[in-house]
């Protein structure tokens, strides 16, 4: 993978888990000087005999370069790891997982600390690192400066998105996608369980579950536009009155093939709720207000 545009700027990268291994890597192949640090270093060993320098502390590799990137276990981490480091001057990229809060609260830290902060959410897999093809792409949140100024380096391993100057806005947003897939995951196990007992193929089912659930995709930008304009009626095909109108034939489906409604429960009953409220002619959207406290 060619990176002839890019500058050779020296990385300094805390944490050679899966992921930061993976990050490495991509560095290192596109030639940028790497200086490595691990809390185990025998992780680092690999990445030596590929050419990283493999610092003896995380104050080390701190002080080896401007950009210091972090992708550690958790924010607990990050403050251990850093705590008795040089930050000032620094462009600290964080790109372990956490809140917004934590992230918010980090941001102030390292300024504290006379560093810049981007906080990051890695919207991909160890595997997709270093492929564009696979689609990968880390959220950036913080100083937009201090994003443009190493957009070009950060990009090397994975594609780039900007949401913000609120430091809290990446993991918001990474939190926010994957949630969206774990509900996306509970229906698919609840298609799966119907089925579970009966003489039905699962691998003949997968093609049309995600084919359905493919086209059931775009939804979300109805979902959004009625958001803004506050009209909860807006091309409403399927409203909520005959929606909740059918939930029972899904709850006794589910009885007869003695599958647990309890991934489908929830959401009906805050369906029900919501027509009770609001209006019947409206589609699934008023949901999401009974969700914000």
């Amino acid at each position: 993978m060619a990176h002839d545009t890019v500058e050779n700027t020296s990385v300094t990268l805390l944490g050679l888990g899966a992921m930061g291994t993976a990050l490495a890597r991509t560095w290192l192949s596109a030639g940028h000087p790497l200086t490595v640090w691990n809390r185990t270093p025998d992780r680092a060993a690999a990445l030596a005999a590929e050419g990283a320098r493999v610092a003896d502390s995380a104050a080390e590799a701190v002080a080896a370069n401007p950009l210091v990137i972090v992708c550690l276990l958790d924010d607990a981490s990050v403050e251990e790891v850093l705590a008795g480091t040089d930050l000032a001057g620094r462009d600290l990229v964080n790109l372990t997982t956490g809140t917004p809060a934590q992230a918010r609260a980090r941001a102030e830290w390292a300024r504290e600390r006379g560093a810049r902060y981007l906080d990051g959410g890695i919207m991909a897999v160890p595997p997709m690192i270093g492929v564009p093809a696979a689609g990968g792409y880390v959220f950036y949140s913080g100083s937009r400066e201090l994003f443009e100024r190493h957009q070009e380096t950060l990009a090397v391993p994975a594609g780039t998105t900007y949401v913000g100057e609120d430091a809290g806005f990446a993991a918001l947003h990474d939190v926010a996608l994957l949630s969206a897939m774990y509900g996306m995951f509970a229906g698919a196990a609840h298609a799966f369980a119907l089925i579970r007992r009966e003489d039905i193929d699962p691998a003949a089912l997968a093609p049309l579950l995600a084919d359905w659930l493919v086209a059931m995709a775009p939804a979300v930008h109805q979902t959004a536009d009625q958001l803004r304009s506050g009209d909860y009626t807006k091309g409403v095909v399927s409203n909520l009155a005959m929606q909740v109108a059918g939930t029972p034939t899904f709850l006794s489906t589910a009885e007869q093939q003695g599958v647990s409604p309890e991934l489908l429960s929830p959401y009906f009953e805050l369906m029900r709720r919501r027509l009770a409220e609001g209006s019947g002619e409206e589609g699934l959207t008023g949901v999401i207000d009974l969700l914000v406290h």
